[in-house]
């Protein structure tokens, strides 16, 4: 399973970043505008394909977009109206430039590059099938399963070939592929990972999110529905829905965490559900405050719902650092103990004396929520209090997102009073799963309600997790944990 960056914040670690493409001039200029919209969600590696009509060019990279797209001479090297980019958040093992998405590969019927968010969860025991059959991989990523298995299909077409490796994986994932002709985007059947369509001037784009539309000025079509296959063409879109339906599984976490505030998810703003959690906060567990204060960044919209539902002021007690680097310093004891300082500092003339209400969107390790709790005691808070607008979790995620081992988790070692005790807090209270359903959908979890993934809450995994049911991974080879 992965391990976390020594500073990371309690949060689950982010997924990965896709934007495409086609028939659009300085399509690679526009791409590296789409993944800085997109670098919350990985920002470890990027990269990016163009097809000129010609050739396809490409150039992959450690590190922020804007530190390796940031020149003409860069864009000048990616020529075309076709494009894809990538943007990679590692989950395990070291972060190498021949992990680096789109990945491209060389076909009988041409050139095809691909990048994929998520986790297929039947990697290891396909990938051994595939080098038994004399395939010679050249990355630790499962992507490169879906390329091999491409490469093996005896069908005729690239569509066609895409459906036959596809309906033999397993896992969460969304996935654009780019060719001389097309520019492909894919959905699992269940729709755990996000993918939108968008149009600008007659050109259509893929993307995770619509908040890289809005970066270029393009329009939000629609979601790609889950199982679905978007082909975009020079004629125009298509679509094609080839596996068998299933009841859709969407990763409800994307709401509470993972998405932009800006973007629309699932035809739902995500801010506004974030307020609305937030609210549903308030209604559930209030206690008598001074002052709501979010834990930044991604605890604010939470935070300002909370307090406007309670009455009571919203203040910025917690200021955030934004220009710490990921792997700036070793992580010492010492420096570890002060990594929370280098992205959080108390407000001191804003706590002192006052009964203060946290809100954070989740408790993983409780590392940083301990010392964010140990700063604001420390700068004169007489009470702490603690509300987290997602339920406890208790269970790893299989499906695409950095958690640690279960036995990591506070939640699955902890009840709640126990957890505040650990953490500090004089009380803690987490968002129902009923009041995160009313916030998401309008409705109660068992009430009809449109059905999320929440297996991280819960336990309860909608895919078949086909690699650790066959027992553990050889070490040398969990690197395919590094999936995105």
């Amino acid at each position: 399973m992965p391990k976390a960056h020594p500073f990371d914040d309690d949060h689950l670690g982010e997924e990965c970043g896709l934007f495409g493409i086609f028939g659009y001039a300085d399509a690679a200029a526009h791409t590296a505008l789409g993944l800085h919209a997109l670098q919350h969600r990985g920002q470890e590696a990027v990269g990016m394909v163009t097809f000129n009509r010609e050739h396809f060019h490409s150039h992959r990279a450690l590190g922020l977009v804007g530190d390796n797209f940031n020149s003409e001479d860069v864009i000048r090297q990616l020529p075309g109206d076709l494009a894809i980019g990538h943007v990679r958040y590692s989950t395990t093992g070291g972060t190498i430039l021949r992990n680096v998405q789109p990945l491209f590969a060389e076909f009988e019927f041409g050139g095809l590059a691909i990048a994929h968010n998520g986790n297929l969860t039947n990697a290891y025991s396909v990938r051994k099938s595939l080098v038994r059959h004399g395939c010679i991989f050249q990355s630790t990523m499962d992507t490169e399963i879906i390329i091999h298995l491409i490469a093996t299909s005896r069908k005729t077409t690239v569509v066609d070939r895409m459906i036959d490796a596809l309906r033999q994986v397993e896992g969460a994932y969304s996935l654009v592929a780019l060719t001389a002709t097309q520019l492909i985007g894919v959905r699992d059947r269940i729709g755990v990972r996000p993918l939108v369509l968008g149009r600008i001037d007659g050109a259509y784009i893929l993307a995770s999110e619509s908040c890289a539309f809005d970066i270029i000025g393009a329009e939000f079509i629609r979601d790609v529905e889950p199982g679905e296959i978007v082909i975009i063409e020079r004629d125009g879109v298509r679509s094609v829905k080839p596996f068998v339906p299933a009841k859709q599984r969407f990763c409800i976490f994307e709401y509470i965490y993972f998405a932009r505030p800006d973007s629309v998810v699932e035809d739902k703003n995500v801010y506004e559900v974030r307020k609305r959690i937030g609210a549903e906060l308030a209604r559930e567990s209030h206690v008598e405050t001074d002052m709501v204060v979010p834990v930044p960044d991604s605890g604010v919209p939470a935070a300002i719902g909370y307090a406007e539902e309670a009455g009571v002021p919203f203040e910025m007690g917690i200021i955030r650092n934004h220009y710490v680097g990921r792997t700036f310093i070793e992580p010492t004891s010492q420096i570890r103990h002060l990594g929370v300082k280098l992205k959080h500092n108390a407000n001191l003339a804003q706590l002192k004396h006052k009964r203060v209400l946290l809100v954070d969107d989740s408790i993983v390790r409780g590392i940083t929520s301990l010392k964010i709790v140990e700063m604001v005691r420390s700068a004169g808070a007489s009470e702490i209090h603690m509300r987290i607008s997602s339920p406890p979790i208790a269970h790893s995620c299989f499906y695409g997102i950095d958690t640690p081992e279960r036995s990591e988790l506070l939640a699955a070692n902890y009840d709640v009073d126990a957890m505040a005790r650990h953490i500090g807090v004089d009380t803690l209270a987490f968002i129902s799963f009923d009041g995160l359903y009313r916030a998401v959908c309008g409705a109660d979890r068992d009430a009809g309600s449109p059905q999320y993934c929440d297996a991280c809450f819960t336990g309860e995994y909608p895919v078949r997790l086909a690699d650790q049911e066959d027992g553990p991974v050889p070490v040398q080879l969990s690197l395919l944990a590094e999936q995105r």
